[in-house]
């Protein structure tokens, strides 16, 4: 008996391996999968500007960094003791506005090579409901905890989501024209909107991407959502709140993930990273004997092997 209805993933036909070089964009779904690359040492560059949930904010953004259109003061406000940008995360936020400033044009600068050098980039949408600032009717990436009043929220039609999708292509493209896109709609539910208000939300991304990503050879999409909703349909794969998947959750879905969209001839090699990852969180009962000063040994023996064969890996 089965019990539980396995979501169809095809084989992507422009693999990653541990040559390529992928971007990850967009929400919180999109660092938890990072982080899963990072962990098996590819080359992957998470979220520069942090975490960004909506179509647009992401699209001004990449707008920017190819243009490579600086920030300036005007782009900065001060609020709560920091200076923040309604373009990017609170994480980027700093005490000193010079400091801020150049942080975020040396992002910019290193995010722009970047996009030219990668081979893949994956963008993970997470809402369709976007926030106005009424002062300018500019569309913020982050509120900053800025007074809800100064803000008009909306959702995004399907139409001008795809046309942001298209827009993102098109300017990556300008300066990488050989890069391969991987979009995914986040498994997060955003239940502060509503529950109809979510599953909306969802939808239009849904039919946005879709619509793109069928007439795009180059482009495609994973369902993470799907295998979330659809295979994973237990409260035991959500965390504590309930609207995040699980740690079990996201390794389900990044099994699924790398099964299909990275060659099969890296998973021996992604064996030998977990092996060494695994013995380098071991912590000892006596570390100063000689079994474990062997055991030391070895491990650093592999992590030499392999760095012969991947320059680029640091444990």
């Amino acid at each position: 008996m089965n019990f539980t209805t396995k979501v169809p993933v095809k084989t992507y036909e422009f693999p990653i391996n541990y040559h390529s070089k992928v971007l990850l964009l967009g929400s919180c779904f999109a660092e938890n999968m990072g982080e899963k690359f990072d962990y098996f040492k590819f080359q992957t560059t998470i979220n520069p500007f942090g975490i960004i949930f909506n179509p647009i904010s992401i699209e001004q953004l990449v707008n920017r960094v190819v243009n490579q259109k600086f920030f300036t003061e005007t782009d900065i406000f001060y609020h709560n003791d920091l200076w923040h940008s309604y373009e990017v995360h609170s994480e980027c936020s700093r005490a000193d506005k010079s400091v801020f400033l150049q942080e975020l044009n040396d992002t910019l600068h290193a995010m722009h090579r970047q996009i030219t050098e990668a081979t893949h980039v994956v963008i993970t949408y997470g809402t369709s409901w976007i926030y106005r600032l009424k002062s300018s009717n500019a569309i913020v990436a982050n509120c900053h905890k800025v007074p809800q009043s100064e803000f008009a929220k909306e959702i995004i039609s399907p139409e001008s989501i795809a046309q942001s999708i298209q827009n993102i292509m098109n300017l990556i493209r300008q300066i990488n024209p050989e890069v391969k896109f991987i979009f995914t709609i986040s498994p997060v539910r955003h239940t502060k909107d509503g529950f109809p208000e979510n599953q909306r939300s969802k939808a239009h991304l849904m039919t946005a991407v879709h619509a793109i990503v069928l007439d795009n050879a180059s482009s495609n999409y994973f369902p993470a959502y799907e295998i979330m909703m659809d295979e994973l349909r237990d409260y035991r794969f959500y965390a504590d709140d309930m609207l995040h998947p699980s740690q079990i959750a996201i390794d389900y879905i990044w099994i699924r993930f790398f099964e299909h969209y990275v060659n099969d001839n890296c998973f021996a090699t992604m064996q030998e990273v977990c092996n060494i990852q695994k013995g380098l969180a071991h912590r000892p009962f006596n570390p100063k004997t000689k079994s474990h000063q062997q055991f030391l040994e070895t491990l650093n023996q592999k992590i030499i092997s392999l760095k012969e064969q991947f320059p680029h890996f640091q444990f």
